[in-house]
């Protein structure tokens, strides 16, 4: 006989669960009580704060394609969690979350700290279900499971009665994580959308999600380039294809440079493999027309809810990205200079101006390119510094990004740690701005705790950068509720046992993240950063006329 916070952390291990993350509550102390036995098997990860918590969860799903565990107590538990789980579904990220109950007798009374997760989670979440049988925790959390894995992932709550949990029960826990295969594309959709590609005069590749395996993205990645076509990745996807690539065009996200807006708005043909169609990648539904595109559209996604649920397509293709992908066959057609064109301009973006910064972020980055290993892991929260990892970095076929859809200030620490614990043997470094990283600073102590310390570059100017851009444009010389006085972070990130310096200098960032390389606790550099210094989105403009410019002055042939 087992009680039920035994058979969950059982059926989690069956499933193949290795790590989970969390701060504690009486709401689940038999599950608390059933992980003391499994510290090396299903390890608990104690974090300061429920939505660091949560965040790291969803970093963890994102990054290994399985589900991130987060566990919760109820009520303030669960809300503070709401922003890591609203950003999984926004990424469409693999979680589960565990939250505390009240118990069953005291249901529907407003008992204390009692929430009905249904109606608060039932349209953040893919899916909510309460325990309300011991007997069948096995069957839900294998729903759950699934659930989150399946179709579009994405995270599930399931809430825990204590009575449910301190109940007992012989029910045998799930023994195996189920072998769901991928559905595969139908086979006259799929020569319909070769034909549709070889009769197009610039055909586009658009891709995104994070469910890809390395056969997947290996595979679209040789069908792009036997077929010469211009490849574009969705906001914040862009570590799912080969940066270095000669077909890869760039990502189609905030500050979307000049050329991928052309290219996605001039393309006859776009083929879109595992994206949602967010605002971001749409530049906000102007690129292309509601309900019905200009531009011929095949669709392919695993669940059928993304198919039309914004634009209707030629051609819907109900199949997972990495089936799909192993299903093409080359096609051919008129448009290698649309796919040179395409990436030059992308080419042309590393070579930007000088900031007016102490700090130029320009210097900055060109360095980390040139040192940082093929397979780091880069992480970031929201604000006008994400531009730099977003727009700056190429990443390899090794190179990951952990970079949140849902625009969610504070992320890029807590995704950092959950890195460092998933690949302990990589670098893992976070960008963070000063507003950002004091969403969730206090996971510094969860790195410290776990041994799990990140590189974080804290991109330091004293405001919130993207309100105050907004702020300036919209009610110019009335600045208001943007400007912070900050701590040391030095001396912060020195509290928590972290390797940390403060970089007044350009000419001073190599040799100070040399050191932070070879820390074995970590690093935080504290990075000057001019208030006044140019927004990404001028930066960025700037450049591509400049690009353009040049490809003028050469004839349109660069």
């Amino acid at each position: 006989m087992r009680n039920g916070g035994e058979l969950l952390v059982q059926c989690l291990i069956g499933l193949g669960a290795t790590r989970g993350f969390g701060v504690p509550g009486e709401s689940y102390l038999a599950v608390l009580d059933a992980l003391h036995d499994t510290v090396g098997r299903l390890d608990f990860t104690l974090c300061r704060n429920e939505g660091g918590a949560a965040f790291m969860a969803a970093a963890w799903g994102k990054l290994t394609g399985q589900p991130g565990l987060c566990f919760v107590t109820r009520g303030p538990g669960v809300t503070n969690a709401s922003i890591g789980i609203h950003t999984a579904m926004q990424d469409s990220a693999p979680m589960l979350v565990f939250v505390g109950q009240v118990g069953t007798d005291m249901r529907g009374r407003e008992a204390f700290q009692e929430i009905d997760y249904r109606a608060v989670f039932g349209t953040m979440a893919k899916w909510v279900v309460e325990i309300d049988d011991v007997a069948r925790l096995p069957e839900l959390v294998g729903r759950a499971y699934a659930t989150a894995m399946t179709g579009r992932p994405g995270p599930v709550v399931i809430a825990l009665p204590e009575d449910m949990l301190t109940a007992r029960t012989d029910v045998a826990p799930l023994a195996r994580a189920p072998r769901i295969a991928e559905p595969a594309p139908d086979p006259q959709a799929l020569r319909d959308s070769l034909d549709m590609l070889r009769s197009a005069e610039r055909p586009l590749i658009i891709l995104g999600g994070c469910n890809w395996s390395a056969a997947g993205r290996a595979a679209l990645q040789a069908f792009a380039e036997a077929s010469d076509i211009p490849v574009v990745a969705a906001f914040r996807y862009q570590d799912q294809f080969d940066n270095n690539s000669d077909v890869y065009a760039g990502e189609a996200g905030v500050g979307m440079p000049p050329h991928v807006r052309a290219l996605i708005r001039d393309a006859d043909a776009i083929l879109a493999v595992n994206i949602r169609f967010g605002e971001m990648t749409t530049d906000g539904y102007t690129l292309l027309a509601v309900p019905v595109p200009a531009q011929r559209l095949i669709h392919v996604h695993a669940s059928d809810r993304e198919i039309g649920k914004i634009y209707q397509p030629t051609i819907g293709i109900q199949a997972g990205p990495n089936a799909f992908a192993a299903s093409l066959r080359p096609v051919a057609g008129p448009w290698a200079q649309w796919r040179r064109d395409a990436r030059a301009a992308f080419q042309a973006a590393f070579d930007a101006p000088a900031q007016p910064s102490p700090v130029d972020m320009v210097a900055v980055t060109a360095h980390l390119r040139a040192v940082l290993p093929p397979d780091v892991i880069l992480t970031n929260g929201a604000g006008n510094f994400t531009v730099w990892p977003n727009k700056f970095f190429k990443f390899g076929k090794g190179a990951r990004l952990l970079a949140p859809q849902a625009g969610a200030m504070g992320y890029g620490l807590p995704a950092a740690i959950a890195a460092r614990l998933a690949c302990p043997d990589r670098m893992v470094v976070c960008f963070a701005g000063d507003g950002d990283v004091q969403m969730t600073c206090q996971e510094l102590g969860t790195a410290m705790q776990a041994k799990a310390q990140p590189i974080v570059l804290i991109l330091n100017n004293g405001i919130y950068g993207t309100i105050r851009a907004h702020q300036e444009r919209h009610y110019p010389g009335r600045v208001s509720g943007t400007t912070m006085v900050n701590p040391d972070f030095c001396l912060l990130a020195k509290a928590y046992g972290f390797h940390a310096e403060r970089v007044e200098r350009t000419q001073d960032f190599p040799a100070a993240f040399a050191r932070a390389t070879a820390s074995t606790t970590g690093a935080v550099l504290d990075l000057a950063i001019a208030a006044e210094a140019l927004t990404p989105r001028q930066t960025l403009t700037q450049m591509r006329e400049a690009a353009l410019a040049r490809q003028r002055a050469d004839g349109g042939t660069q």
